[in-house]
């Protein structure tokens, strides 16, 4: 009994200790050295590696159907990275290739659902090229979209095609100064979200200023745009307005916060506020209430007017305005917002700050979801999770990693791009301490991931249990 036990035992923990599927177990060849000397601090449970460095102002970034990642570098154009895989965190640069040459292009980027069509935008207007994957290669002609989108100050126009509504194109386009009254009048365009429906278009194109459906207007800077995978909701994340003042008082230290809002779905479901007045040029979301004059009223999230308070531009009229869904710290500068494949986790880079006292910002962060809502109330301020951070917030913005962009490869691994450091690095939760990477985890009978600890724990129960049987079986 006892060789028949030691030897089902044997078996058992073979099995147990063997490696966990998607796992390197050799370690990465060519190691890239960081821009900045210093690889940004990864938070418990995960990895991290620099992929690529020597981009020029990377921004937007994007994997095309058969695994190549596209970058945006601004003023430069689009590049093709085709990476060398061999699991975990070992991705290299196999080879680049320039899709196109263009020095307008400064950030959007988008795929048509089968791939084969190219989406990016300058400061004017979006365009459309025919794409070939296989080649990495762009017609030579583009097609002029959406126009008239031309302002100063915020330039980017940021692209989302769904994947719910098929030939729907998302453009949120931001002011045109830090305080930009023309952004109260509809007709400006400026400070909006608008989609277009690319399979009604005509050979003029649309101009997003009397075009489109609007999802919101009232929107500073909503330069991170995503759709929820389940839901189909879309989600916005916006930069605040700077030096605040209220009633006389410098106020800009920690208010206003960034702001994470809700838009309404593009399939027809009724959401009343879709297409409402998000507040700016004067209302703005509380961070830090009590550092405010007049505050009896405010919470987190709360909205409240900036500059001196008059019988038209109030506190009461903006808590009429849209509140933002979820606020962060004041000038963290959110830039992207993704989500994983379930829709359970909301990632959002934070590009920094550059006019706050101690620098905030400069990291990559998620925030929990569940039903297609943040689990966290409209006032929390501990609604997001530092994953992946500038080591050292001291010699920013200048030195240090600033994250913009973000895509997940085939395999749930998180891309980010660095403008200022030319970077792109690769974040990959640790399978065997802190779940699985989605995707790549084998599904338990409610379809649901289990990871490396979730098979360790099986393992050693199923030993645990053979041992049991064989005794009382004997």
């Amino acid at each position: 009994m006892s060789i028949f036990f030691f030897s089902a035992a044997a078996v058992l923990l073979s099995s147990l200790l063997a490696p966990v599927s998607g796992q390197s177990s050799s370690s990465c060849s060519t190691s890239l050295t960081p821009t900045n000397s210093i690889k940004p601090s990864v938070a418990s449970g995960y990895q991290a590696a620099l992929v690529a460095t020597g981009l020029t102002r990377p921004r937007s970034i994007k994997f095309d159907n058969l695994g190549n990642l596209l970058v945006v570098q601004a003023g430069v154009g689009i590049e093709s990275l085709q990476l060398q895989d061999n699991g975990g965190t070992c991705i290299t640069v196999k080879s680049k290739k320039t899709v196109i040459q263009a020095r307008t292009l400064n950030h959007g980027l988008a795929l048509s659902q089968d791939g084969r069509t190219l989406y990016a935008s300058s400061p004017e207007a979006a365009y459309s090229w025919d794409y070939d994957p296989a080649t990495s290669t762009a017609s030579k002609t583009n097609t002029t979209l959406v126009s008239n989108m031309t302002t100063e100050d915020h330039t980017t126009r940021t692209l989302l095609m769904s994947q719910k509504v098929n030939g729907t194109l998302l453009i949120s386009r931001g002011s045109t100064s830090n305080i930009d009254l023309e952004a109260e009048v509809l007709s400006s365009g400026h400070s909006q979200i608008r989609a277009f429906n690319l399979l009604n278009i005509t050979s003029k194109g649309y101009d997003y200023n009397t075009d489109g459906l609007r999802l919101g207007w009232g929107l500073r800077n909503s330069v991170g745009v995503a759709e929820h995978p389940n839901t189909g909701g879309i989600y916005s994340v916006e930069n605040s307005v700077d030096q605040a003042t209220r009633d006389g008082q410098d106020v800009h230290e920690d208010n206003p916060g960034e702001e994470m809002n809700f838009h309404g779905y593009l399939n027809g479901t009724v959401y009343a506020p879709q297409g409402s007045n998000y507040g700016y040029p004067y209302c703005f979301a509380a961070w830090a209430p009590s550092d405010l004059p007049m505050n009896s009223n405010l919470t987190v999230g709360s909205q409240f007017a900036i500059g001196d308070q008059n019988n038209t531009i109030n506190d009461t009229y903006c808590a009429e305005q849209t509140l933002p869904r979820l606020t962060f710290q004041a000038h963290m500068a959110p830039l992207d917002i993704v989500f994983n494949n379930s829709g359970n986790d909301g990632w959002v880079t934070f590009h920094g700050s550059w006019d706050r006292t101690d620098p905030s910002g400069y990291k990559v962060s998620t925030i929990r979801f569940a039903n297609g809502e943040p689990v966290a109330p409209a006032n929390s301020n501990t609604s997001y999770t530092d994953i992946f951070a500038n080591a050292n917030n001291d010699v920013c913005p200048q030195n240090c990693f600033r994250p913009v962009s973000m895509a997940f490869d085939s395999q749930g691994r998180m891309f980010v791009s660095s403008d200022a450091s030319g970077e792109i690095y690769l974040v990959l939760r640790d399978e065997a301490s802190n779940g699985t990477i989605e995707g790549t985890g084998s599904s338990g009978s409610d379809g649901t991931k289990t990871s490396g600890a979730d098979r360790l724990g099986s393992s050693f129960g199923a030993l645990v249990f053979a041992a049991l049987a064989i005794r009382y079986i004997t």
